[in-house]
């Protein structure tokens, strides 16, 4: 974004030339965001541990009511279950009709409300941490875990960077990963321009902003710091598929490190990664979930969501297509 970069040199041009070298030396104590597995959970266990989230959501007045986590289950443990980590702004709804379609095919799917989103306070989710991101998502892989015996995250946006982590800190658990506009880095700017932003917004040496968008700097930082974090090089782990999407019409996501990202680990794991740019034609910008405006052919793109996931070759795009967009 045009904003964050402007933004990040205006503060910086208000700062000694020593601080300003400073932003490159800080430490961004990735050491912190690595944690530690949780203990497994029985399928009766995670869905107590979903019913309780839910049930404390429902008792908050703060969280709007169609906004709560949710869990969409058979009854009994399933052969696959799926983790769905919504955007930063968004809440669980993001995912309504992408859930339903993973639970008609079988899955158990589990959707949680990230910390300070889905509230009546629009603007709560400016406060939101790191630490807190990281702990929200590895409490959610462990109930997710719990409700298949195949489990694999669906990320968009923000979720993406939740889900990417989780597939190599929790490789022992997250076998497919599938990223929707995945935030690795903002689409406008040089790529030395993040590190400043982290450090300026992320360490509020300078008052917090928000976009046009209604993106929060400092929130964003905390997505940035998560991606910055991440094993280089990728580990290896017991991932078997990996697929992004990701529209041309993004002016979001930085559309190269969309690509580059997934496809380190999808090397790492000896696996390809596939890619589906959307159509143009579609007129779908960031939120690719964002579909009621196609008609019949919104089932069509969630279809094919379902199928990168699942890592059907025929749902992706080809070669040329994904150059458009970073490949």
């Amino acid at each position: 974004m045009p904003e964050f970069i402007t933004l990040v040199v205006g503060g910086a041009a208000a700062l000694l030339a020593a601080a300003v070298a400073g932003l490159y030396l800080w430490p961004l104590g990735h050491r912190r965001l690595r944690l530690a597995p949780a203990s497994p959970l029985d399928f009766a266990a995670a869905t107590e541990a979903a019913a309780s989230i839910t049930a404390a959501e429902a008792a908050d007045p703060e969280v709007r009511p169609h906004s709560r986590s949710r869990l969409l289950s058979h009854g009994t443990r399933t052969a696959r279950a799926v983790l769905l980590l919504h955007g930063y702004t968004m809440a669980p709804e993001q995912y309504d009709e992408l859930a339903e379609l993973f639970f008609a095919r079988g899955y158990n799917v589990w959707i949680p409300r990230a910390p300070h989103h889905g509230t009546v306070d629009r603007r709560a989710h400016h406060r939101v941490e790191a630490g807190e991101l990281t702990a929200y998502a590895q409490q959610a892989v462990t109930v997710a875990a719990g409700l298949g015996d195949e489990v694999g995250v669906v990320g968009i946006s923000g979720g993406a960077v939740l889900a990417t982590w989780l597939a190599q800190v929790r490789g022992d658990v997250v076998r497919r990963l599938l990223v929707l506009s995945p935030f690795f880095g903002p689409r406008q700017g040089p790529a030395f321009a993040v590190r400043p932003l982290i450090t300026l917004y992320g360490r509020r040496v300078l008052r917090d902003r928000v976009t046009a968008r209604g993106y929060s700097l400092a929130a964003v930082t905390r997505y940035l710091t998560i991606v910055r974090s991440l094993p280089r090089p990728p580990r290896r782990t017991d991932l078997v598929s990996a697929a992004v999407a990701i529209s041309p019409l993004d002016t979001v996501v930085d559309p190269a490190a969309a690509v580059r990202v997934p496809r380190r680990i999808a090397r790492a794991n000896g696996i390809d990664l596939r890619v589906y740019a959307l159509p143009e034609a579609l007129g779908v910008g960031h939120n690719t979930l964002a579909l009621t405006a196609l008609g019949d052919e919104a089932a069509d793109v969630l279809g094919r969501y379902v199928d990168l996931y699942e890592g059907d070759p025929a749902s992706t795009t080809d070669a040329s297509d994904a150059a458009t967009v970073g490949g």
